[in-house]
């Protein structure tokens, strides 16, 4: 069986009042209808996972590995 390579998401506040969840790197806050990158790892993580529960966040579309790249590269530099 071979590895799946993970890969981040972009993610959407689609409530009516801002978001804020607590990754394992970066605090997260989501105005409404604001979108982010979110890592692999983050993705993995109980607070977003709860979050993706609660429908205060969705997941819009897998990221490229572009901009899985570029997210990686701006986490790195901060």
């Amino acid at each position: 069986m071979s590895d799946r390579i993970r890969r981040g998401m972009l993610i959407t506040n689609n409530g009516s009042e801002a978001v804020e969840v607590s990754l394992s790197s970066r605090q997260l806050r989501l105005a409404p209808d604001e979108e982010a990158f979110i890592t692999p790892e983050e993705g993995r993580r109980s607070p977003l996972r709860r979050a993706l529960q609660e429908r205060s966040i969705a997941i819009v579309r897998p990221a490229t590995p572009a901009e899985d790249e570029a997210l990686s590269e701006r986490l790195d530099a901060q």
